[in-house]
């Protein structure tokens, strides 16, 4: 298209066509008059060919320099008016809608200046110039339009891949983020097993053989859950986040209690988030806490639907990880937040407002 549209603009150089009719027509014409038509179409086609180049820089090396170029020559030669037909043109294309209207006065005015000062005989003055007069307004209005409509599509295509960038953008933060989640807590749960497994062996041949089959079927759901990460289509639930939980801390002897709000109705995209949250709570309790007890809570309280995770564990007031600043963007996206005070032992509470929930 840029090659065609390339071509096409050296095409329209056939107007300059209009340089011959006095050196051809003109009885007293003399070798004076084809010199000044060599010299113009010598100095005008540099000019026209950075125009298109460099459109950054066209009002100084060709706007300029052809209007210029014009206002000298036409009073000798009224085809040379053709020279502000180009010089419309340019402008149009070059500068803002205002500032090429402007350009289009001005070379009106000076057009019909050098029309009044022309040594060119009537009518031969007005056969070289009205037209010109008149396609300077049609063919710079015409470029004015076509200019706005490339400059339209080159900000929509710059649009398009900046979307293009932040999806992608998204897309990694969102698998990093889910990967996490899935890793930790699984992980999790197959490190306490196989120090389980390593102290029964010999002890108790039949639970270590348990708990080996429990550390492959962790493993498998891992697998499987990363995969579908990967695709994208990876739903988690509360429900399937709690048992999970249950019986990830009682690999690690945390007793764990649940205060479960039945009623409550919550959309899919909201519980996948809370799933995700309560999954990294209860996966920090079991890698960090040295608990003995662990209160999972889910309630609506005061126009929030609240999941609480509380242990009486180590507690502390260690910054976020990479675990609980993914948990709050994730929360903070519903419009909730995630408070946590670690004193004696932790308490962490993830709020979403009701109506996002339900």
């Amino acid at each position: 298209m840029r090659t065609s549209g390339m071509l096409s603009r050296w095409g329209h150089l056939i107007y300059l066509v209009n340089l011959l009719w006095l050196p051809v027509f003109s009885p007293t014409a003399t070798w004076v008059d084809w010199t000044l038509v060599a010299v113009v179409v010598v100095l005008f086609l540099p000019m026209y060919a950075v125009a298109w180049q460099r459109p950054d820089r066209a009002r100084w090396t060709s706007t300029v320099p052809t209007v210029l170029l014009g206002a000298l020559v036409t009073p000798f030669n009224s085809g040379a008016a053709v020279l502000f037909v180009y010089a419309a043109a340019i402008a149009g294309f070059t500068e803002s809608r205002r500032a090429a209207l402007r350009w289009f006065i001005g070379m009106t005015a000076l057009l019909s200046a050098c029309s009044v000062y022309s040594t060119v005989p009537l009518p031969w003055r007005m056969y070289g110039m009205l037209p010109s007069l008149i396609l300077l307004w049609l063919i710079g209005s015409f470029q004015i339009e076509w200019a706005e409509r490339e400059r339209a599509q080159a900000d929509l295509r710059l649009r398009n891949a900046r979307v293009e960038h932040l999806a992608t953008l998204a897309e990694r933060q969102r698998i990093a983020r889910d990967l996490h989640d899935l890793l930790g807590q699984s992980l999790t749960a197959i490190t306490m097993r196989a120090q389980l497994v390593n102290g029964l062996i010999g002890v108790d041949g039949e639970r270590a053989r348990g708990e080996a089959a429990e550390i492959e079927r962790t493993s498998r759901a891992a697998l499987t859950e990363i995969r579908a990460v990967v695709s994208g289509w990876r739903q988690a639930t509360l429900e399937g986040e709690l048992e999970s939980a249950r019986n990830t801390l009682a690999s690690t002897g945390v007793e764990v209690t649940v205060q479960w709000d039945a009623e409550v109705s919550i959309v899919d995209s909201t519980e996948h988030e809370l799933a995700l949250a309560l999954r990294e709570a209860t996966t920090n309790v079991a890698r960090h806490a040295s608990a003995r007890t662990c209160h999972i809570g889910l309630e609506v309280v005061q126009g929030e639907l609240r999941l609480v995770v509380a242990d009486d564990g180590v507690g502390g007031k260690a910054p976020d990880g990479n675990g609980l600043s993914g948990m709050r963007e994730r929360i903070s996206a519903l419009g909730g937040e995630v408070r946590r005070i670690g004193a004696a032992g932790t308490t962490v509470t993830i709020a979403v407002p009701v109506e996002v929930a339900a």
